[in-house]
Formats: structure tokens, C-alpha cells, sequence
């Protein structure tokens, strides 16, 4: 079949939950499409590193209209024109709101081709309560979108709720991955400077280093908590300098790993004993699911679905957001029981990959891009 040509509107491309199932779409999709990305943020393109060499993918910059910028006229009648010679154009989170009502605008006078936007959260500033303006500007600016993605029963509430969307507009498509991928050993060398002593217990987690991600507060648990537990943070972003101030101010710098974004967790993820999430806000996080996969048992806040995803067994360990001590005791218990943590790892590993694999996901996302298109053939193409 030709080749469907899919033009991508990012808040920002560095790599994060959204860019990384981005990319996995885009591999999955092979010579089958072309891909055009606009990134809001100027040269924040970082997940492009995780495509596969046989993608094509334009990073055109300067050479097409302002995603960012304030908001005018003019440059949505730009960014709509520049709309018109794709099939497909896939907007995502608020920071690529600016293209969404361009294509509002102006899709019945110059016969745009269909929109789909996604949502996957919120940033810092939207933690506790959501911004009215923004959400004033989501429900005129998607009226004419042919679809809304979200990850997350929360997120399908806040569409409805909040932005106004009709149910039959919206798409809730946990995220998926290759859940076979994850059944194996960790890689010699795949964890650069790891450590553990015997009887030590590895809490570890991936996360964009960002103020949601909240990482001064697993830093807080685990001081709090037995002084055999060592911290692993895999992550690179703007906070690292706060995190490490904070490790140091604590007294357990020597007892955290911070080796910064490495590829393919599946290489090392199964070094932790326990994985550890302490954001204040997630909607369906990818690490999640990828460390259940790995036969891992969660501590975590009560965030976004996180409590839905993981298993049964695994919920009393899904704690108060505020709660650090509370934080601090799920670390330390299951740091303390073997058997606990095993039993945990495996009902874990079970729920993930009867639900949460990645073809499931990538039939779905076919399916609503390929009918949106009106391409019966991409719609089914395995």
C-alpha cells in the first residue's frame, strides 16, 4: 500500500510517556507511513534517538509554522495550511493545543485532513487542581477533532467532565508494550556503576528528573526507611540537580545510583527488587506497566490509574500522595519479606501481560488512524 503521510504536533519530543509510544507506533508502522514532526518546544527532539532507522521521519523546524507562540489569526491560518498536504495530523497534550484550533478553524474551508488528539497528563502546575482557561480552551478547540485519546479512566472522566467531550468521541487506549521483551535477564553492563551488597534491597524507578515526578520525596521514604535499601533513579531532566541536593542533605548520597536515561529497560529493570513511583501526577505510566511485566512488586502513589493497573494483591502497597510515611512503611515492609515481594512480583507479571500488551494497543491505534484516514488497508495491516 502507499504510504499514509501522518504529520505529528508535540508539546515537546524529549523522550516521555506520550513520545515513547509515539515512537513505538512509528516503528510499528514501518515503511507503511511518512512522519513530519513540530515540536512547540525548539529542539526538544530527544525520543527521536528510539526510532528505527527504516522510519522516515522530517524534523522541519524553522522551515514550517510556530507550534508555540501567541496565539493569533494568522499563524493558525499557517499552521492550518501547512496541514493540508497530509493524510493524518496526531496532536498531542496541551503544549500542541495551538494546532488543534488551527485545524478547528479552518478544516471546513480549506478541506483539512482529520485530526486526532491525545492527552496524557498534566505538569506541576496542574497537580491539584486544573486550569479553567485551559480547559475553556480544550473544549472550543476540539470540537472539530475526529477523536480524542486518552490513556486512562481518569482522563476519560476529565474529558467528559471538564472539556465537554461526547463519549463517542473519545478513545481510552491503555498503553501497551512487548510483554515478552520483559521476560528476561539483566544485560552485564546494561546499568553503568551499579551496586549491591549482600542483604541490600534495590528500590528503583524510571522518570523523566521533573518536578511532577516528585523524586525528593522517594529520596525522603527511603532515608526514612531501613538503612539496607539503596535508591535507583534512571532518568534525565532538569531536576537532577535538586535530586542530588536533596540525597546529599539527607545523608544517603552514597546510597543512590543516578546513571541518567539509558535504553531499553528491559536490559536492567530486573536489578530492582522493588519499583517505586512518587509522582504527583500520572494518568497511565509506561514504567508501571513495564516493571509489572518484569515480575516486579510496586510501591507507589495513589495517582492518575495507577491503583486500576496494577494487581490485586499489589493495591495495599498504592499509597496517599501525601502520605510519606506511609511511603516510607510500604518500602520498608517489602524490603523486609522475600516471599511477600515474590508473590507480589508474579500476580504482577500475570495481570500485565494478559492486559497490557502491545499488540492489542497497535490494532486499536490502527483501527481509529486507518478509519479516520478512510484506510481500510492501514486500519488492518498487521
Amino acid at each position: 500500500m502507499a504510504a499514509v503521510r501522518i504529520l505529528h504536533l508535540h508539546s515537546s519530543f524529549d523522550l516521555g510517556d506520550a513520545q515513547l509510544r509515539t515512537v513505538r507506533l512509528m516503528n510499528h508502522f514501518g515503511n507503511q507511513a511518512e512522519h513530519t514532526l513540530l515540536s512547540a518546544v525548539h529542539d526538544a527532539f530527544g525520543a527521536a534517538d528510539a526510532l528505527d532507522r527504516r522510519v522516515k521521519m522530517s524534523f522541519p523546524k524553522d522551515a514550517a509554522p510556530a507550534l508555540g507562540g501567541t496565539p493569533n489569526m494568522a499563524r493558525y491560518r499557517r499552521l492550518a495550511a501547512y496541514m493540508k498536504k497530509f493524510h493524518l495530523v496526531l496532536s498531542y497534550n496541551f503544549g500542541a493545543m495551538d494546532g488543534v484550533m488551527a485545524h478547528t478553524l479552518f478544516t471546513r474551508g480549506m478541506k483539512l485532513p482529520p485530526l486526532i488528539h491525545h492527552e496524557d497528563g498534566f505538569e506541576q502546575d496542574e497537580v491539584d487542581r486544573l486550569k479553567w482557561h485551559r480547559n475553556w480552551f480544550r473544549t472550543i478547540a476540539l470540537q472539530r477533532a475526529d477523536a480524542l485519546v486518552v490513556p486512562s479512566k481518569t482522563l476519560e472522566h476529565i474529558a467528559r467532565t471538564f472539556w465537554h467531550q461526547p463519549l463517542e468521541k473519545i478513545a481510552r487506549f491503555p498503553n501497551g508494550i512487548d510483554t515478552e521483551h520483559y521476560n528476561r535477564r539483566p544485560q552485564r553492563g546494561s546499568f553503568p556503576g551499579f551496586q549491591k551488597r549482600d542483604g541490600e534491597i534495590i528500590v528503583g524507578t524510571i522518570a523523566d528528573l521533573r518536578s511532577v515526578k516528585n523524586l525528593p520525596r522517594l529520596l525522603r521514604a527511603v532515608a526514612a526507611a531501613d538503612a539496607n535499601i539503596r535508591l535507583a533513579i534512571v532518568g534525565e531532566g532538569p531536576d537532577r540537580d535538586v535530586i542530588m541536593a536533596e540525597a546529599t542533605r539527607l545523608g544517603i548520597a552514597d546510597r543512590v545510583m543516578m546513571p541518567g536515561y539509558l535504553r531499553d529497560p528491559a536490559r536492567y529493570i530486573r536489578l530492582f527488587d522493588i519499583f517505586a513511583l512518587s509522582s504527583d501526577s500520572e494518568q497511565y505510566p509506561i514504567s508501571l506497566v513495564e516493571a509489572m511485566t518484569s515480575a516486579l512488586p510496586i510501591v507507589a502513589t495513589d495517582v492518575g490509574d495507577v491503583r486500576n493497573i496494577v494487581s490485586r494483591e499489589n493495591r495495599p502497597f498504592i499509597v496517599a500522595r501525601d502520605d510519606e510515611d506511609a511511603l516510607a512503611s510500604a518500602i520498608n515492609s517489602l524490603a523486609k519479606d522475600a516471599a511477600l515481594r515474590a508473590t507480589l512480583a508474579t500476580a504482577n507479571r500475570i495481570l500485565a501481560c494478559s492486559q497490557y500488551d502491545e499488540d492489542t494497543m497497535f490494532a486499536r491505534y490502527r483501527q481509529l488512524y486507518g478509519s479516520a484516514m478512510k484506510r481500510a488497508d492501514f486500519a488492518r495491516q498487521s
